[in-house]
């Protein structure tokens, strides 16, 4: 949080919440704005019936570098929300309404003393492989449940998202830093974007899953499409990967729950072969890890 006083929300934010139905003009609106992320303001906002977590999207996201992206992205975020919310109730932040015209969507208020953040239990030092197992567990379940193109391949019909979040600054920008590696970069891109086989959440990371007392909890699904799975658990891997090499301390705990994660999740792949699956996610991991050292977006604790 960057305050701990309330303060109006900004102007957009008070609109949505009013298109939702959530509250009307004549209400003083305040609520805290919450830090983290990179892609979108976040607030906690206070209502008559309790706190509620509020999004919105934005066109610059918070890095140094150029980085621009639809602020559709919301909505779709709100479809994969809802879609989990049936196919696996209870591993998904649930959707209290969004707002088209303003690109606002509400959440239910997730306790952070019920629901820890993964991250940070990983930079505390407190590494469970067991919570990797059902993180694996979960994913696998998710992705198996929304596998079926004549359900879901339309609703999350969003290539242009995903090359803006995760192809061009993932993949186009490191292969600009890495010419001699620029021709295999670019092949893993071309794959990864004719891989067309089920939902894809796009942002797997331990900062957007939660431990709560049912189990985890997954958020910030801007960059859901129809895609590859194999970016999802790649994409949690790799961040497992570069904690190894953070705290090393800690780094045979982590490398257990990448194998927990790992293993977890195959076992629950029904859509395709799962050596092809683990073969593209193999591939995947290393190009995500230069990513993430040398891509748009960096991890601040290696660099």
């Amino acid at each position: 949080m960057n305050s701990t006083e309330t303060q109006p929300v900004p102007p957009e934010i008070k609109l949505g919440l009013i298109g939702i139905g959530l509250v009307d003009d004549s209400v003083d609106v305040r609520g805290l704005p919450l830090s983290g992320g990179v892609s979108s303001d976040i607030w906690r906002v206070d209502l008559a019936t309790g706190p509620v977590c509020v999004k919105r999207a934005l066109e610059q996201l918070r890095v140094e570098s150029t980085w621009l992206a639809p602020t559709a992205r919301t909505a779709n975020e709100a479809a994969w929300l809802r879609a989990v919310a049936q196919v696996a109730p209870g591993t998904a932040c649930r959707v209290l309404g969004f707002d088209s015209k303003t690109r606002v969507l509400a959440l239910e208020w997730l306790d952070p003393s019920l629901f820890r953040n993964w991250k940070a239990d990983l930079s505390s030092g407190y590494v469970d492989p067991m919570i990797a197992t059902k993180v694996g567990q979960q994913l696998g379940d998710i992705h198996a449940a929304m596998a079926d193109p004549t359900k879901f391949a339309e609703v999350f019909d969003a290539d242009d998202m995903f090359r803006a979040l995760r192809i061009e600054p993932y993949f186009e920008t490191t292969a600009h830093a890495h010419p001699d590696l620029a021709d295999t970069i670019l092949d893993l891109a071309n794959r990864t974007t004719s891989v067309r086989i089920g939902v894809v959440h796009g942002d797997i990371s331990p900062k957007n899953i939660l431990i709560g007392p049912e189990g985890p909890v997954f958020v910030d699904a801007e960059c859901a499409s129809w895609g590859d799975p194999a970016f999802d658990l790649a994409f949690c891997i790799n961040h497992l990967l570069l904690k190894s090499q953070w705290h090393q301390r800690d780094s045979a705990d982590l490398r257990r729950s990448i194998s927990a994660l790992s293993d977890a999740y195959l076992a629950r792949v029904n859509w395709e072969q799962a050596s092809e699956l683990e073969f593209r996610v193999a591939t995947l991991i290393p190009t995500l890890a230069l990513a993430r050292i040398n891509g748009a977006s960096p991890v601040e604790y290696l660099c």
